[in-house]
């Protein structure tokens, strides 16, 4: 369980076409953004080598949050893609604007690491991830962020979806299967399917957890132990259409069993929240 590096990109404007695209030099300043949010959502979706899947999925997230009325924006996270992913992300920004945001790392540093960048880039006070490979659904965004609206005065702080029909290999399948059951034997998070990727949270929510590497396959649990309540709704899993999935049996099921360990340790030495209550006169 390695810790992520601070330094991660910052993006200025948000995705002007004319703008230079950000890298992890640019990252002064991201640290001091907390009070950034000046709109209500931001879609982060990290990718690598989606080259034939950036342009028709960011379609469906536009289409899914309808008219842009200056809002919403779309973060496209660039995690080291060999490929032409950049050039169709680019694309993408010039065929619908500012709405459009586009992020790189210099190289690969892992799905987490792009996650947080594109947490801390954000201008949405509302944060929704999914998948770069179009198998999630972006449909089931806006149902999800009316269930976190709609739910927060009871403490719910992350909705996430839960794939009751997964279109996946057979491998992909197996691998997730056990280390579900792994990890709620060991942490007890009550979450059937921690590994979609559709989330919806808070900014703020994310940005008080510890951040290390792998620590999107235990999102759940985190916020559970920070204090959190967690709604799972059942959403739509498609197959992969185009691309090759980067999980297996070794990346995936073996290193998720491991990191199971460390997050284990870190939650039992967390800080408890709200400790404290002040006495008043």
């Amino acid at each position: 369980m390695r810790p992520l590096r601070q330094d991660l990109p910052q993006s200025g404007a948000p995705g002007e076409p004319g703008a230079p695209l950000p890298t992890e030099g640019d990252a002064a300043g991201l640290q001091g953004a907390e009070a950034r949010p000046i709109r209500a959502l931001s879609v982060v979706v990290p990718m690598k080598d989606e080259e034939p899947n950036v342009v028709a999925l960011v379609t469906e997230i536009c289409t899914a949050l309808g008219e842009d009325t200056g809002d919403d924006e779309v973060v496209l996270v660039d995690d080291g893609s060999r490929d032409g992913t950049v050039r169709e992300m680019l694309r993408a920004r010039t065929q619908f604007g500012p709405r459009i945001r586009v992020i790189r790392h210099d190289r690969n540093r892992g799905q987490s690491t792009a996650i947080c960048t594109g947490v801390r880039a954000a201008y949405g006070a509302l944060i929704a991830t999914l998948d770069g490979d179009g198998q999630n659904d972006p449909a089931d965004i806006p149902r999800l962020v009316q269930e976190l609206r709609a739910r927060r005065s009871e403490g719910v702080t992350m909705v996430i979806g839960e794939r009751r029909v997964r279109h996946d290999s057979f491998v992909r399948r197996l691998s997730s299967r056990i280390a579900n059951k792994v990890r709620d034997a060991l942490l007890h998070d009550g979450v059937s399917d921690t590994g979609c990727g559709l989330k919806v949270f808070a900014r703020s929510t994310f940005l008080e957890l510890p951040p290390f590497d792998h620590m999107h396959r235990f999102l759940p649990a985190l916020v559970r132990a920070a204090g959190g309540g967690i709604v799972a709704l059942p959403v739509s899993h498609r197959p992969r259409q185009a691309g090759r999935s980067k999980y297996g049996i070794g990346n995936r099921l073996w290193v998720g069993i491991v990191d199971l360990f460390g997050v284990r340790w870190l939650i039992r030495r967390q800080v408890a929240p709200h400790a404290g209550r002040e006495e008043r006169e």
